[in-house]
């Protein structure tokens, strides 16, 4: 298999692996070669297993399990900083928030901190610890099992826990999202509790930096089309952001690392 691939085989996976999504067209121009170039070698490198093909561009191939958790608190961290400070730009005083397992959502805890009356159910103990700083915050915990790894809680009782409530935001994030708009995840459990999460909010925030887009995992979480707002840290590729915009999703950008205090 080594033998076989070229040095543009190697780059167009370094540049997969680096941008989540990769357009066939912005190959092309790239590497200056046909559109049909690229097509064969991302067909050669997808029989190979080392990423995965979509209509009109490649991903990187990684659907069986995600990232270590002390590896994935590790990127991308200023560009969760910025999504986070801009989320919480859109997050009132006073208002009532779900706020799930992930390390952008820890962010976006980080940065609504210093907010007031804030109410927040979550089945992330990390954030509740993190909101625990803010004694005018009214935090309640989901029960569930534990993941060790993480400190996140899933389950049945967690779902059960969640549908009780009714909140003015539910802010997630997840493990991909496919150019049809497919919203996926590697825990079976964990996307249950979002898609409650989904369910029980007034508004849903997704936060999910530039490389979710065109990541693969096995578990379906739902459709684009279920979130109000999109934060993201850079432009999406054109196919996305095409997509975003026929499914009704207001997309923010967050370009600049904006000062805390006017979070």
């Amino acid at each position: 298999m080594e033998q076989k691939l070229t040095q543009r085989h190697r780059q167009i996976l370094d540049l997969v692996q680096e941008k989540g999504y990769v357009a066939i067209e912005r190959l092309a121009q790239h590497f200056d070669v046909t559109p049909q170039t690229i097509r064969r070698d991302i067909n050669h490198l997808s029989a190979e297993g080392l990423l995965r093909r979509y209509h009109g561009g490649a991903g990187p191939n990684t659907s069986a399990r995600n990232t270590n958790y002390s590896v994935r608190r590790s990127l991308c961290s200023e560009e969760k900083t910025r999504m986070a400070r801009q989320v919480a730009l859109h997050i009132p005083n006073h208002a009532s928030l779900f706020l799930d397992i992930g390390t952008s959502t820890e962010e976006v805890a980080r940065a609504i901190v210093t907010k007031t009356g804030i109410r927040v159910i979550t089945n992330n103990i990390n954030v509740a610890s993190i909101l625990s700083a803010n004694a005018d915050f009214e935090i309640f915990i989901a029960g569930g099992t534990i993941r060790n790894h993480d400190l996140g809680i899933t389950g049945d009782a967690t779902v059960s826990f969640i549908n009780q409530f009714k909140v003015d935001v539910g802010v997630i994030s997840v493990a991909g999202i496919d150019p049809d708009g497919t919203l996926i995840d590697f825990d079976y459990n964990e996307v249950q509790v979002t898609r409650a999460i989904i369910a029980n909010s007034r508004k849903v925030f997704l936060v999910a930096d530039h490389t979710k887009f065109g990541r693969s995992a096995m578990a379906r979480i739902g459709h684009i089309s279920e979130i109000s707002d999109l934060f993201t840290d850079a432009p999406p590729p054109d196919e996305f952001t095409e997509m975003i915009g026929e499914s009704g999703v207001r997309l923010h950008i967050a370009d600049t690392l904006l000062p805390l205090e006017e979070a």
